[in-house]
């Protein structure tokens, strides 16, 4: 029987053992080759570019000899005004990676040995540093196209006779989502989240190029397709896949957001659904990729995304 590629020996290319016997000294070179990776791992000033810098001795940052700007490895990056270690944010990156269907925040802290808070923020920011790279991105050839909704639990009455239909609009809590995604044959993933499946189509029409061939089901959201793309539909309460259509590989890609949201978060506030959602669509992209690999993308992106306007200082507003 083949072996699935998750078993084998080129999926595991990464040892967390070796990043947490890091010192101190390795873990700053580890830094710099990825973040100034163009430069052959020497610095140059994120501020005007200057390959000329100095560097102290006393403490690890450096000073550009054209702007006299003084900056450290984490500068202008998602990790910028860090507290945990370097050694420890790699840790993370590699922890954070090798989790299938996602790693927990309270998990994350209790492996890093910080604060929930901590946790989450650290968690959030390198989702975003994930989401970065499909910003502005267009699919095209054959795309299938589908929603999943999320959120909005109605705990259900005890006695039956005081039940009732949780699936109708007037029982809902107006909180549940629509994740609707578009993904690329052999290719990329795109998640949007809305309130209705129908408020997606504009967004489709953005993110899908003309000539494109669509693949959706039979819900009356995706007829508008239609009028811009060759658009082919599958009826999900006759066949799960049809001669010429099929939304499989979408279906596939909520398999593991629902077992993200079920096994591993337990619970996905509406609010950051997008991020988890766009999580989960990295996983899908780069699932046969190595974690070794993996890893060096994500500390990659983290290095090369500025610093979050969303997640810097995210408890002190939000308290």
């Amino acid at each position: 029987m083949a072996q699935h590629f998750l078993l084998s020996a080129k999926a595991r290319t990464l040892s967390l053992a070796k990043v947490m016997r890091l010192s101190d000294d390795e873990a700053f070179e580890t830094f710099k080759a990825i973040r100034w990776a163009d430069n052959g791992g020497e610095p140059w000033c994120p501020r005007c570019g200057c390959v000329a810098v100095y560097s102290y001795k006393a403490r690890r940052i450096f000073k550009c000899k054209a702007c006299h700007a003084q900056f450290s490895v984490t500068t202008d990056t998602i990790f910028a005004s860090r507290k945990l270690a370097l050694r420890d944010l790699l840790a993370a990156i590699a922890i954070f990676v090798n989790g299938a269907k996602g790693h927990s925040a309270l998990q994350l802290s209790r492996d890093l040995d910080c604060q929930y808070k901590t946790a989450f923020v650290l968690a959030h920011k390198l989702r975003e540093a994930m989401e970065a790279g499909n910003a502005g991105r267009i699919l095209s050839g054959d795309v299938e196209v589908d929603g999943a909704y999320f959120g909005g639990y109605v705990r259900p009455e005890n006695r039956k006779a005081d039940r009732r239909d949780r699936r109708k609009a007037e029982n809902q809590t107006g909180k549940r989502r629509v994740v609707v995604v578009m993904r690329e044959r052999k290719g990329h993933t795109l998640p949007f989240v809305f309130k209705s499946e129908d408020q997606s189509v504009p967004t489709i029409r953005e993110r899908v190029a003309t000539g494109s061939t669509i693949y959706a089901d039979e819900a009356s959201s995706w007829d508008a397709l239609h009028a811009v793309y060759e658009t082919k539909r599958v009826n999900h309460s006759v066949t799960f896949k049809d001669v010429d259509a099929c939304t499989n590989q979408a279906e596939s890609y909520f398999s593991r957001l629902r077992r993200a949201e079920f096994g591993v978060h337990h619970h996905i506030s509406g609010v950051y659904l997008y991020q988890y959602a766009n999580e989960m669509a990295w996983r899908e992209d780069q699932r046969r990729v190595s974690n070794g690999d993996q890893y060096l993308m994500v500390a990659a992106a983290a290095m090369a995304s500025p610093v979050s306007r969303v997640w810097k200082g995210y408890w002190q507003r939000a308290q």
